[in-house]
């Protein structure tokens, strides 16, 4: 790239800046807007929160409509609506797959997880691995695999709230990122403290309304400036990407080495089996009546999450035809930034109409980013203060009142951590980030999930080596990778202690996963309880006796 090209790019981006600075009342204004409307939301929850079942479960009040729209909110994530759009523009098709994998992925969940866990469960995913297993240690490791792989989760969405703050305010200093990281923190403890899943849910509910209609905005103003000719925004795309034809085509990214090709099959893996065992996915199960009105909230869920994955076609490719890559790559090295830039770009970048585009989704942006973490700080909060505090520490004699308070102090104390980490992650894509998340619950929570309602010989030993197994190898690989050092846009990009060459550990932690509860419950020296597998199986099918 010449001085003369990086001079226009850098004055481009100043020029951005410049617009969002003028206009910086307004921005602020949206976003306090969205924040006191989703604080009362939370607060009038909270009032109407009187027990566990409420904040756990949100009284199980919710219809399948509901619960659909708030599925479709938390898994609608930072990753979907900014690191997808910024892997688009930057990679072309190969960043389209991120859209495929997290879509299809819904298809397990509906097949096999979604009807027998809200059967056989009652608040967490440790409730299903208890039933027929020896409690204290099946929920220990439950509730350890459930933190992990939510703080994973919530790592993106720390992300990506610090790249899309800096940019609307114009902060660059590595310590004003942090302090927006920690901003979001602090809101999504108080979120969770008061209001619970009640809370929680309307938040995200919200939340899904604005992000489907600024996606919809966006994506017709985009067909819009091409006259509703997809071929010519294609086309647009490709050849201002300085890809050519190469960027509508498979390889970008992956497949031009055997390592990335590699990498691909594990991140597509990691997608498609992730989403079965995701923490805060699985509780949403919990928040229905009963197990027909989870089934229908995952076939709404399908619907409203298919739609906006479609969108994101224009988010990204339109991303790609309006606005320089170099540009992209300079607000943020991973593309985080591409579709608020779009934005702005689509209303004018030295028009005020640019401005407000871009303060508007940048705040559903933010939206997005709040109720995620909420979810997502719930289902870790909840599995610490219902697994590992009541049946563990307590074995079973804490009160209603004691369990609550268990749960808000570990909110707190998951916040603090999530910030802590997130300031390290803040230039890392999301969208990867978040496939890091599918793979540790693809590789630690579904095969236990699975083996426990599908598997009469199962164990208690086969779910320890299957949780702590899949978990330990998928950490430890990605310690280990490319994603923590070694290259520039790594966690610690200054230095390298890589030697595991893939981004993604599902090829190999996945398998290791099974493998370890196959062989865990046949070297076992207990036998599995039949009598526990009938009931289960007659409830996970049935209903009866279900909460």
């Amino acid at each position: 790239m010449s001085p003369a090209i990086g001079q226009v790019q850098l004055a481009q981006a100043q020029l951005a800046a410049g617009e969002a600075s003028e206009h910086r009342p307004l921005i602020i204004s949206l976003f306090a807007v969205f924040v006191v409307a989703t604080l009362v939301i939370t607060v009038w929850a909270g009032r109407q929160t009187k027990d566990a079942s409420d904040f756990y479960a949100g009284g199980r009040s919710f219809s399948a409509f509901q619960n659909g729209l708030a599925v479709s909110g938390d898994y609608m994530s930072a990753a979907s609506f900014l690191g997808i759009a910024g892997a688009i523009a930057l990679f072309g098709y190969d960043g389209f797959l991120y859209s495929i994998g997290f879509l299809v992925a819904w298809l397990v969940a509906l097949l096999l997880v979604a009807e027998p866990l809200r059967n056989s469960g009652r608040y967490t995913m440790g409730d299903v691995l208890a039933y027929r297993m020896r409690q204290r240690p099946v929920r220990t490791a439950a509730g350890t695999s459930t933190i992990v792989v939510s703080i994973f989760y919530l790592l993106a969405q720390m992300a990506g709230a610090g790249v899309l703050v800096s940019l609307l305010l114009g902060i660059t200093s590595d310590a004003g990122k942090v302090g927006i990281v920690a901003l979001v923190g602090v809101l999504m403890i108080v979120y969770v403290t008061i209001g619970g899943m009640k809370g929680t849910t309307w938040v995200q509910m919200v939340k899904a309304v604005l992000l489907i209609g600024g996606t919809l905005l966006i994506t017709f103003l985009v067909l819009l400036k091409f006259d509703f000719n997809v071929s010519e925004l294609l086309g647009k795309a490709a050849s201002n990407s300085g890809g050519g034809a190469a960027f509508l085509e498979p390889g970008l990214k992956y497949g031009l080495t055997t390592t990335s090709s590699i990498d691909f099959i594990s991140l597509g893996i990691a997608l498609v089996l992730g989403t079965a065992g995701l923490p805060h996915i699985l509780i949403r199960f919990y928040t229905v009546p009963n197990a027909k009105a989870a089934r229908k909230s995952v076939n709404w869920a399908i619907g409203i999450i298919g739609g906006f994955y479609l969108m994101t076609i224009a988010l990204g490719f339109g991303a790609a035809a309006l606005i320089s890559k170099e540009e992209i790559v300079e607000s943020n090295p991973a593309g985080n930034t591409a579709a608020p830039l779009l934005a702005l770009h689509l209303g004018g970048v030295d028009s005020a109409w640019g401005a407000i585009l871009l303060a508007t989704i940048s705040a559903v942006a933010f939206a997005t980013i709040l109720a995620v973490v909420a979810g997502l700080t719930l289902a870790s909060s909840s599995s610490f203060a219902h697994d590992i505090y009541a049946n563990v520490i307590r074995k079973g004699k804490a009160t209603e009142k004691e369990e609550l308070n268990a749960a808000r102090y570990a909110t707190i104390g998951i916040g603090v951590v999530s910030i802590g980490l997130g300031a390290l992650a803040r230039d890392l894509n999301v969208a990867g980030l978040v496939a890091l998340a599918f793979a540790v619950a693809a590789s630690a929570n579904l095969p236990t999930i699975l083996y426990s309602l599908f598997w009469k010989r199962f164990t208690t030993q086969g779910a320890l080596w299957s949780i702590y197994g899949g978990l330990a190898t998928a950490v430890g690989l990605v310690l280990f990778s490319p994603v923590v050092s070694g290259k520039a846009t790594s966690m610690f990009p200054d230095v390298d202690f890589h030697w595991f060459p893939l981004e993604n550990p599902g090829i190999i932690s996945i398998p290791v996963g099974f493998l370890l509860g196959f062989l865990g419950t046949l070297l076992s020296k207990e036998k599995a309880d039949a009598g526990k597998y009938a009931e289960l199986e007659v409830r996970s099918l049935t209903g009866t006796g279900a909460h």
